[in-house]
């Protein structure tokens, strides 16, 4: 659905949908995110932060009600995850009712949105905004950028189409990360299928004398940043010449410039 029939009338709103945790501080910083992103935008426009699963009262039908009530007519839903290549990104999408179908199998139903006129916004991929924040993330580990190699981790798929997504997104980041950071080297890896062993050790055989760099691409810390990715790193013969730190995405000011510069575009698309 786009934003045709746009009317004189008009109260817009946006729905800023993550996945969701049973960890408090997860939604937190999600939470502290959006509410900086309002301070922004202003109180013109009606914001709500819902979740896929597991935050009850705040899922995003929870959010579209609310939206109704207040006479929202124009909504843009944005989906705030790393990578096109996440099936829930798309299963949220044709649940929204923005494309007829969606592209693998799908426990949601379609979400009432009545008379709203609803756009499905991008997630976050190769956007400048995470660049920087990687370079960010690089920072805080680095030493001697000529003498570091690097290693992108991203959550991925096994799914035709979505595997492939995840890592052309992974590649331009990297490549954006060599260019920008001075770096020697960068590769990625996704944790589905399972290339973090085989994409560290390439890179500590080609750059043995290198100091590799981790950075795992999750939004915030939780399972993912603090068992999975340091695990699997561990089960590498050569799990010694690396540095992880486990910081996630969030907290960082460029999370709220994404997502303020995704409403000021739909917002300039109504003219």
């Amino acid at each position: 659905m786009g934003k045709k029939g746009v009317s004189s009338f008009m109260k817009p709103g946006l729905l800023v949908i993550s996945h969701g945790s049973k960890d408090a501080g997860w939604v937190a910083l999600v939470d502290e995110a959006v509410e900086e992103a309002r301070a922004r935008l202003g109180d013109a426009l009606a914001i709500e932060a819902v979740f896929l699963e597991l935050v009850e009262g705040r899922l995003i039908q929870d959010g579209i009600d609310r939206m109704l009530a207040s006479g929202v007519t124009h909504v843009l839903a944005l989906p705030l995850f790393v990578s096109a290549g996440s099936t829930h990104v798309d299963e949220i999408g044709w649940a929204l009712g923005a494309y007829p179908e969606p592209k693998t199998d799908t426990d949601l139903e379609r979400y009432f949105t009545s008379s709203l006129q609803l756009t499905y916004g991008k997630p976050m991929d190769d956007d400048p905004e995470l660049v920087d924040i990687v370079l960010d993330r690089l920072k805080e580990m680095s030493i001697q950028p000529p003498r570091e190699s690097i290693l992108l981790v991203g959550h991925g798929s096994e799914i035709e189409g979505f595997q492939e997504a995840w890592e052309r997104g992974l590649n331009s980041i990297a490549e954006q990360v060599l260019t920008q950071g001075g770096y020697r080297s960068c590769s990625t890896a996704l944790l589905l299928p399972d290339q973090v062993v085989e994409r560290l050790d390439s890179l500590q055989i080609s750059h043995p004398d290198d100091e590799v760099l981790v950075v795992g691409l999750f939004l915030s810390e939780g399972y993912f940043t603090k068992e999975v990715v340091p695990g699997r790193l561990m089960s590498s013969e050569r799990a010694l010449g690396y540095r992880y730190t486990g910081h996630s995405l969030m907290p960082h000011p460029k999370v709220i410039s994404w997502i303020v510069r995704q409403v000021r575009e739909w917002q300039e698309g109504w003219n």
